[in-house]
């Protein structure tokens, strides 16, 4: 029994199922998905990591509105932040491309979850195949055995 929730952001949606669910998946089914998710990740738009924080800040003169410990400061400007090499990186964001860096990060978020689903995916594949491989390979063993010789032999070492 299948249960998909879909989850739609802006105009793409994610679809993904329950634990429960996609255990109960034979590999056809699976196989399915796999395209599916695929398929999402063949239509990967801009993105870019991070996230988008607003900020206030007071500009220092003593005469202006924000020296008042009661303002919030002068704001808000919005910066992306995100990590990098073990470090917080932010680059401020002008106001006429908050929309589209907003727009980037859904992207980059929507790239992540697909991605995971479809290693998520991906390993059920193969251990579906594998628990059908061990009747083929029991019948190959019984048949011709392993090739390799039983008798351990040490190279010889020339004598020059």
């Amino acid at each position: 029994m299948q249960e998909w929730v879909s989850v739609y952001l802006s105009d793409s949606s994610i679809c993904c199922q329950t634990e429960g669910a996609m255990a109960q998946l034979g590999l056809e089914e699976l196989e399915r998905r796999q395209r599916e998710l695929k398929a999402q990740l063949s239509n990967v738009h801009d993105m870019r990591r991070g996230s988008l924080v607003a900020r206030y800040r007071k500009c220092g003169k003593p005469s202006c509105c924000c020296a008042d410990e009661q303002h919030a400061g002068h704001g808000p400007s919005l910066s992306l932040t995100w990590q990098e090499g073990g470090k917080t990186r932010t680059k401020i964001i002008p106001a006429e491309a908050v929309e589209r860096t907003q727009a980037q990060i859904a992207e980059f978020r929507r790239f992540r979850r697909v991605s995971r689903e479809l290693v998520e995916i991906s390993e059920r594949i193969c251990d579906a195949r594998l628990e059908g491989e061990p009747a083929e390979a029991q019948a190959t063993a019984k048949k011709g055995g392993s090739k390799k010789s039983s008798g351990s032999r040490s190279s010889r070492r020339s004598r020059r």
